[in-house]
């Protein structure tokens, strides 16, 4: 195991009813001038909305509003927040949504302590030092970011989409009721069920040796994810169902999975540009690369995707030929992936392949390789593309 820092300090308040704690948990940290900031309509169509807004007043909170989150968040909403919070001395913002709300949330944040322009974070150019406080109000099961310090924006002018970090950005609390989740529509529940098993999946694919405890972590995630989301697609308001994945999200990504060992990211960002083009959900576009990669590394290291396969899949291994055992567990997740209704291919969310070499050219930048199990080259991150042109 590799040495490492945790911190992790949100306070999460999970359950039915959890919302309506949110001004009482605004002002425990500290907030008084609050920015909410949402998505689309589905909030006020459920009910939700109006029970924040109430219950902001009902506390004599001031707040301002920013509707309009789109699915991959853009950086021009993200400069209008940060104009909001400067011209009305916010000093929390309240994120009622999903992963794409709450990364515009954390963008907002940095931005509006920031002198320059936001985007510098995101292309390397500064680090993240202070940023206003952020909570969240959970809307899917699906980025974990209501309990990581991660972020990532699209910026529309470039097409851009990049993620960075920093600790200041974990919300200081997350309220996590898996009722506001029942009534997303069923490819909602799966995209962000394959982004939950992905976030495991980009720290177990490790090639730091002893670490049994993460290894045992990240498959016991990925085997409650098998079970439950078949499930709760069937069920739609199976409340336990929902509250066992709604819990898995933010294990998956707080980095308790990664903490001591070497991550891989590469299925990430090879999606990233996916959804920069496309603006493809997330989690389907992880459903077409992710177990392609799987398979273009098999040959270069097979050793993790062995245990995925045995220890996760409950595949016997063949010792004669442990390969054949790594490839029936990636048959195993795509099958799976099918089954929950992810799609598979270029075709199924409209990317196409004359656009492999400005996708490969943005993900690669000034960087010669991508990823960490295996390190791939331009010419490696081109064909796993091309296989997803069938």
């Amino acid at each position: 195991m590799d040495n490492f820092t945790f911190y992790s300090p949100t306070y999460f308040d999970f359950g039915k009813g959890s919302e309506s704690h949110a001004p009482q948990l605004i002002q425990r940290f500290g907030g008084s001038r609050v920015l909410l900031h949402y998505g689309g309509g589905s909030i006020k169509k459920s009910g939700l909305y109006d029970r924040v807004t109430g219950s902001l007043k009902k506390a004599g909170l001031f707040f301002v509003e920013l509707g309009g989150v789109k699915p991959n968040p853009r950086s021009g909403l993200v400069y209008e927040g940060i104009e909001l919070c400067k011209k009305n001395n916010i000093d929390f913002i309240l994120a009622v949504g999903g992963g794409s709300t709450i990364d515009s949330a954390k963008a907002i944040a940095a931005g509006s302590v920031y002198d320059g322009d936001f985007m510098d974070f995101y292309k390397g150019r500064a680090v993240i030092e202070k940023a206003l406080a952020v909570g969240t109000i959970l809307t899917i099961a699906a980025a974990g970011s209501e309990g990581s310090p991660n972020t990532v924006i699209t910026h529309e002018e470039t097409q851009m989409k990049k993620g960075t970090k920093s600790d200041c950005l974990r919300p200081r609390f997350s309220i996590l009721n898996p009722e506001l989740t029942c009534t997303l529509p069923p490819y909602q529940t799966a995209a962000g069920a394959t982004d939950i098993m992905v976030h495991v999946c980009e720290r177990y694919f490790s090639n730091t040796k002893e670490v049994e405890i993460t290894d045992r972590l990240c498959e016991a995630i990925l085997k409650t994810m098998i079970y439950e989301t078949p499930r709760v697609l069937e069920e739609p308001d199976n409340y336990e169902a929902r509250a066992n994945i709604m819990w898995a999200g933010m294990l998956a990504h707080n980095n308790v999975c990664g903490a001591g060992r070497e991550q891989d990211w590469a299925s990430h960002h090879m999606e990233h540009e996916l959804s920069a083009l496309y603006d493809v959900t997330h989690g389907a576009g992880l459903a077409v690369i992710t177990p392609l990669w799987m398979r273009y590394v098999l040959d270069k290291n097979p050793d993790k995707l062995v245990s995925f396969a045995v220890r996760v899949w409950n595949i016997d291994l063949n010792a004669e030929n442990p390969k054949e055992t790594a490839l029936m567990g990636i048959e195993a997740f795509e099958r799976f992936l099918k089954r929950i209704g992810m799609p598979s291919s270029f075709e199924e969310i409209g990317a196409k392949k004359e656009d492999i070499a400005l996708m490969t050219e943005k993900l690669l930048g000034n960087k010669k390789t991508e990823g960490n199990y295996v390190k791939l080259t331009e010419e490696d991150l081109v064909k796993i593309y091309e296989s997803a042109v069938k």
